[in-house]
């Protein structure tokens, strides 16, 4: 079961362990991650405080996705080998 309350998009760089991700539905949530298995243990936790940071702010708030889902592709600046 996936616990986050939006969809993710993790995107591989050309370094093996490096990863960058964000949230589509929740405006300036980003993070980097040494693989996917961080990305989304630092999203499950960093969702939250960026919703409390939210709240504190008086920002609006998105609701939660009913069905998130979890999207893992190259960084659209990343070469391909031929």
């Amino acid at each position: 079961m996936i616990e986050l309350p939006y969809a993710l998009v993790i995107e591989a760089t050309a370094e093996t362990d490096f990863f960058t991700f964000f949230a589509p539905e929740l405006p300036g949530f980003t993070g980097v991650a040494q693989s996917v298995e961080d990305a989304i243990q630092q999203a499950r936790l960093g969702m939250a405080e960026h919703l409390a940071l939210l709240l504190e702010t008086e920002r609006p708030i998105p609701p939660p996705t009913n069905d998130p889902t979890i999207l893992i592709r190259n960084a659209p600046n990343i070469k391909q080998a031929a």
